[in-house]
């Protein structure tokens, strides 16, 4: 691994979190019971009057890096017209718990429950929420949590509908063993791979010591502990499909490449979501449209959750 002041990886991230700060984000850590500790960028503590009057959103991110690598080109836009909340996942970044390893606390339920207390301790009132893959699970569940305070939700590149053959099919399709395989990578080897079922953009160009300095960035920490959610998740334990329609409009947005989630489970969960849910196909784009597509996925999150926005 190149020394700290030589690696391109931690570069990169001074850039992000300057961006989230000069978006009026402060880096926060909130502690919301005696075993849990959340990290997360939000609006400071004595907020301006201008900001105090915007609509709350929360942003969910996937199974993947911290939140700053995937909202990065979401957070100056959306910052304009949204009290932003950007929170770590639990494992994720700078966010933790103490909790016992079991499948009950390793599950997307209790990642949700987490986020609920997360937005009690904020004293945040009514809030939407966007959460992409893995995030989204998250959001489906704390959209059912609690009906009277989530608004609206935007489900991105999210099968919440997995079923045991769709992980089955998955594995098949990165030609690996497990799930795991692909979404921890541990080398810059691996990294590339992932890249190739996440992204339409190929990394061969890239020299393995730049993707290995990344990759440690990135997936170096909680692997023990990451590896345990993916086996905690309940959705994709069976064959069996527990989504059922939600109290709140629902936004899906899915890539029309993606390989992790393959686009027939977007057109199924709208159908099972019913009439309140609506999808919005984004072309040449794969599992990660907010990031490929940004300008895409953004007019449509702005136009869903304030009807008649400006554009960005």
């Amino acid at each position: 691994m190149a020394p700290s002041f030589l690696s391109i990886a931690n570069f990169v991230e001074t850039i992000l979190r300057w961006r989230f700060s000069s978006s009026g984000l402060s880096l926060q850590t909130i502690s919301i019971d005696s075993e849990t500790t959340i990290q997360l960028w939000g609006p400071p503590p004595s907020p301006s009057p201008e900001n105090q009057q915007k609509p709350s959103l929360l942003l969910l991110h996937g199974f993947g890096p911290s939140a700053i690598w995937q909202w990065s080109r979401q957070v100056k836009p959306l910052s304009k017209h949204f009290h932003l909340y950007i929170p770590d996942l639990v494992f994720f970044g700078g966010s933790t718990t103490t909790t016992s390893s079991s499948d009950e606390n390793r599950s997307e339920i209790f990642q949700a429950s987490t986020m609920v207390k997360l937005m009690e301790k904020l004293c945040v009132e009514r809030f939407s929420i966007v959460g992409t893959s893995y995030g989204g699970f998250v959001a489906y569940n704390m959209a059912k949590m609690l009906p009277e305070k989530v608004e609206k939700v935007v489900l991105a590149s999210s099968g919440v509908n997995m079923r045991q053959s769709d992980n089955e099919a998955f594995v098949a399709r990165a030609k690996c063993r497990a799930v795991a395989e692909v979404m921890l990578p541990s080398s810059g080897t691996d990294l590339r791979r992932f890249s190739g079922m996440v992204s339409t953009m190929r990394l061969g160009y890239v020299p393995d010591f730049v993707l290995n300095d990344f990759c440690q960035k990135m997936y170096s920490e909680k692997r023990e502990e990451k590896t345990e959610l993916l086996k905690g998740l309940t959705i994709g334990r069976d064959n069996k499909v527990n989504v059922s329609p939600i109290q709140q409009d629902v936004m899906l947005i899915w890539g029309k490449l993606d390989q992790i989630f393959p686009l027939k489970m977007a057109h199924d969960l709208r159908e099972m979501l019913g009439k309140k849910a609506t999808l919005k196909v984004i072309p040449r784009s794969s599992h990660i449209p907010q990031m490929e597509k940004s300008k895409e996925f953004n007019s449509i999150v702005m136009s869903f959750l304030i009807p008649y926005s400006p554009s960005l």
